[in-house]
């Protein structure tokens, strides 16, 4: 792979300019390895598909990370690639950060979609009676009715009665129900008509609710518009439900792969499917992608 020194950046134009978008967890970021790459937020960055991503940021490509992680859990990771996009999709679309050039590591809330989740919380509770609730606050507060043990939310968080959940503005709201199977709980989450938002289901039991039509895909099309970047040159790569839509606009466009452990509605969504995260199947798109850079 060729050395690229970060001079070069600033020297690819706009109209040679692709945006790539990459889910984390499950495509850029694999879990469970516990090797001396592993941080508190989890998991394992493959060190060749880091040179590749940096590799391609400093040529002048516009890495975005996309996820359905907070932002206190989306900025470590950019970090760990030692990249400083700038632009960034968290909480599945509901908030996009960009860089601040004031400031050497900030980022700002561009834009944050919210919305008031009462219906819907209710609406859910009358199925999933022993569901955790727990809601992604505009400002990036979290408040949760009992603990969710994961490292991809945010840092302050506070626990309240579930009625306290009501009224607020949220980005998101998320609901974890370890004791239904996943069959059960696509069941439950299928009759339960939501309406006027927009929510993805995860491969275990945890339902995401972002505000009506918000996704990773309609944050990106926001950030190519600003960016000027034509949507022909937007390729993603993601492994899960709430990838969905960002594989389909993305693959409409221009390119988009499925990672190999997906689950078929997902690799159906887009253009093509790579490996599995444990074949460094994103390696293998961002290569056969971008050749030029990275070599075949």
């Amino acid at each position: 792979m060729a050395r690229i020194s970060s001079e070069q950046a600033d020297r690819l134009p706009v109209s040679e300019r692709h945006i790539v978008a990459l889910d984390i967890d499950g495509t850029v970021l694999s879990h469970g390895f516990g090797g001396a790459g592993d941080d508190a937020l989890g998991g394992h960055i493959d060190p060749d598909l880091a040179e590749a991503i940096r590799a391609l940021y400093l040529a002048g490509h516009e890495i975005v990370l996309s996820t359905g992680r907070s932002v206190d859990a989306t900025i470590p990771i950019a970090e760990r690639l030692r990249i400083r996009p700038e632009w960034m999709v968290a909480a599945n679309g509901a908030v996009t950060l960009k860089r601040d050039p004031l400031a050497h590591r900030a980022y700002r809330r561009e834009y944050v979609e919210a919305f008031d989740p009462s219906d819907a919380l209710k609406k859910i509770r009358t199925r999933l009676v022993t569901a955790s609730f727990a809601v992604e606050l505009a400002d990036g507060g979290f408040l949760y009715t009992q603990p969710i043990p994961t490292g991809t939310l945010p840092s302050e968080q506070r626990l309240v009665p579930f009625e306290k959940l009501l009224g607020v503005q949220a980005s998101r709201v998320v609901v974890v129900s370890p004791d239904h199977d996943l069959e059960e709980f696509l069941d439950a989450v299928s009759t339960l008509g939501l309406t006027h938002v927009s929510y993805a289901v995860g491969n275990t039991s945890w339902l995401d609710i972002a505000p009506d039509g918000v996704t990773k895909a309609s944050a990106l099309d926001v950030i190519a518009s600003r960016m000027g970047i034509d949507r022909s040159r937007v390729f993603a790569a993601g492994d899960g439900r709430n990838d969905i839509d960002m594989l389909r606009w993305a693959g409409r466009h221009g390119d988009s792969a499925a990672m190999g452990q997906a689950v078929p509605e997902v690799q159906a969504a887009a253009r093509r499917v790579t490996g599995t995260i444990e074949e460094n199947g994103l390696l293998a798109a961002l290569r056969e992608r971008f050749p030029e850079v990275l070599g075949a």
